[in-house]
């Protein structure tokens, strides 16, 4: 389509200049306009492929950040009012002990969710890479075999 690439090179005020035609020329013709933009994500909105993956990530990134900004205060003490290289205290022991056993346990399950993506993934590339495969192996035509050399019966 050329007019697709063509549109792209000059950017989304293209893009929307060419809906507002569209609706203005034939009102279907913008909305038809509007619909590909969103359905294709050329604004940065509707269907994204991977965006549920992309939050993820930047959740764990997140996670990452603050567990590096705690690592780094426990050695100094929170201020001098928590324990000295230990997660700060509440005052009430038996709720420190169900906070750590219940951060622990939602580490673990990040981990275990993380490695669980990690093999939706593999499985979803691997997939394509068979299609892919089969794809080509139909599609090339096979060579001629030579002919076969007969001996002769003498």
């Amino acid at each position: 389509m050329p007019i697709v690439e063509k549109l792209d090179q000059y950017g989304k005020g293209a893009w929307i200049a060419f809906a507002v035609l569209g609706f203005i020329v034939f009102w279907p013709l913008g909305l038809a306009t509007l619909a590909f933009l969103f359905w294709s994500g050329r604004m940065g909105c509707g269907y994204a492929g991977d965006r549920y993956e992309h939050r993820m990530n930047r959740l764990q990134d997140k996670m990452d950040r603050m567990r590096e900004r705690m690592a780094g205060r426990e050695g100094r003490g929170f201020g001098g009012f928590g324990g000295w290289g230990r997660e700060p205290s509440s005052g009430n022991r038996a709720f420190d002990e169900y906070r750590g056993e219940t951060l622990r346990r939602l580490e673990e399950e990040q981990r275990e969710f993380q490695d669980f993506l990690g093999r939706l993934r593999m499985a979803r590339d691997k997939a394509e890479f068979d299609q892919f495969m089969t794809e080509r192996r139909s599609q090339r035509p096979t060579p001629p075999s030579p002919p076969s050399a007969q001996p002769d019966a003498a």
